[in-house]
């Protein structure tokens, strides 16, 4: 019979994620530990494996779609017997711990008299399984041990079991439409869901019904529904609504008359960086300072090396080891605040995990190189290098793009001169490094053509004031005009 896999807890908190690509088709033969999905997380893409050998029966969910942790990811047949699940679904499906062991040999039928040994059963196993959740399905401590399970007694029902039964097959007064999602889609295109007829197990409104319903509706005139809509948001206090459909498929803004050429979700990716960008500028007191640095010295001693030994380090590599330096000046920039028991408290490290902004397909992420205080400038540059490859690949570690505690950003390589940096929440500073340019410069009361860029500093002023910022800001400038001497003293 099919056994249903749920979408396995992905782990860092994460309870959603957006699925990109099936890599199977229904009517596939899987092995055990195949590849079925690639989802993408708020943290990167993943590959989820199939914990068992069989035939693709369903797929649940489209590609871009956003499933849920714990909701039905695909359906299996096996080719084997086996119990419906105990929450009255008929496919099988897998609570969190039974995907652990989902390679385990199944138990033999039980008589009413043995569940109560197989409930006990069950909860001394808790402590078994390998606790992996994607990969190596099936392994624990006592893997040759058969491992029962608890199954409904024939002809004995509970009466959770007699109400699920008794609500399945009662008329309802309500459509039955259990995804948020379904019901964000009938709403934003004026479909009542309580007119359709569900085509999913039991009646279960689902996406393609919506979807459905959308196409058969007729076409709407776009200069009257754009006058009805407008007159709803206004009627409504100047809401922003979108109109019905035009005949050429698109919308109609109600506050602009504009035609909506796209609607993206904001989810993945960009939702988690939206959620840390909102937190940090509700949360943190954040002042902003900068400075103009001539690093003329800088871009003349990476010439050198690369006249000597082929290759440099970039400008970025010798920057973070200068703001390394930095923050073992002034340690109160390498802190991040919490709530204690008696108010807020700051919390002061003793090493650097030192986070950098990388632009990737997916969009911005910060990796982490950790324990970074010690390193040089060949050692950071070879550990940007090695992130940044692993992240635009899709396959940074949760662990390799969280943990910094002070942060570094380079958009001086798209072309602008300074920005304003917003904090990495729950960090207490960043630096921003602006492009390279050549520009007027006195030195030695003489006007001359040097390199200049500017550096920037957001601080969060609870933990310091504009003094140590400033001499934090100060002593990275300081080092970048004379790099060569600064470099035989750090």
């Amino acid at each position: 019979m099919p056994r249903t896999f749920l979408l396995p807890d992905l782990g860092e908190g994460l309870t959603e994620a957006d699925l990109v690509r099936w890599l199977v088709a229904e009517g596939d033969t899987v092995a055990i530990d195949q590849p079925i999905a690639e989802v993408e997380t708020a943290k990167s893409l993943v590959e989820v494996p199939c914990p068992w050998a069989g035939v693709v029966t369903t797929l649940h969910g489209g590609t871009g779609e956003t499933l849920e942790v714990g909701k039905p990811l695909i359906s299996v047949d096996t080719g084997e017997d086996g119990p419906s699940s105990a929450n009255g679904n008929d496919d099988g499906a897998l609570s969190y711990r039974e995907e652990e062991r989902a390679g385990a040999v199944p138990a033999e039928p039980q008589d009413p008299g043995e569940q109560t040994a197989a409930a006990s059963d069950d909860a001394s196993d808790e402590s078994e399984g390998s606790g992996n959740v994607l990969i190596g399905y099936g392994t624990s401590e006592g893997s040759g041990r058969r491992r029962r399970r608890r199954r409904w007694a024939t002809g004995t029902e509970t009466s959770a079991q007699k109400t699920h039964d008794t609500m399945n097959h009662a008329p309802r007064l309500a459509p039955k439409v259990t995804s948020p999602l379904v019901r964000k889609l009938a709403r934003e295109h004026g479909v009542e869901v309580g007119d359709l007829a569900g085509s999913g197990p039991g009646g279960l409104i689902m996406r393609r019904d919506i979807l459905g319903a959308i196409e058969s509706q007729p076409a709407v005139d776009a200069v009257s529904a754009a006058g009805a809509a407008a007159d709803a948001a206004s009627a409504a206090g100047g809401t922003d609504q979108a109109l019905p459909r035009t005949e050429y498929g698109d919308t109609v803004d109600a506050r602009t008359g504009l035609t909506v050429a796209e609607r993206q979700p904001v989810k993945g990716i960009r939702k988690t960086i939206g959620q840390a960008m909102t937190r940090s500028r509700q949360e943190i007191p954040e002042a902003t300072i900068w400075v103009d640095v001539d690093v003329t010295p800088l871009v003349e001693l990476r010439e050198r090396l690369k006249e000597r030994n082929g290759r440099a380090p970039g400008l970025m590599a010798f920057m973070a080891r200068f703001a390394l330096a930095g923050l073992m000046r002034h340690p109160e920039l390498n802190v991040r605040v919490d709530e204690g028991p008696d108010g807020q408290e700051i919390v002061r490290f003793a090493d650097v995990n030192l986070g950098f902004a990388a632009q990737t397909d997916r969009g911005l992420v910060v990796p982490v190189v950790r324990n970074a205080q010690g390193m040089g400038v060949e050692a950071l540059q070879g550990a940007f290098g090695d992130l940044v490859e692993t992240a635009r690949a899709g396959r940074a570690s949760t662990a390799e793009l969280s943990g910094s505690t002070f942060t570094i950003n380079n958009y001086g390589v798209f072309g602008t001169d300074g920005a304003t940096p917003i904090i990495n929440h729950p960090e207490a500073a960043i630096l921003g490094m602006g492009r390279v340019i050549s520009k007027p410069w006195v030195v030695d009361e003489e006007l001359a053509v040097r390199k200049v860029m500017v550096l920037t500093l957001a601080f969060d002023h609870r933990v310091c004031d504009g003094g140590s910022a400033g001499g934090f800001l100060r002593f990275v400038a300081d080092c970048a005009e004379d790099p060569e001497t600064a470099i035989t003293m750090l």
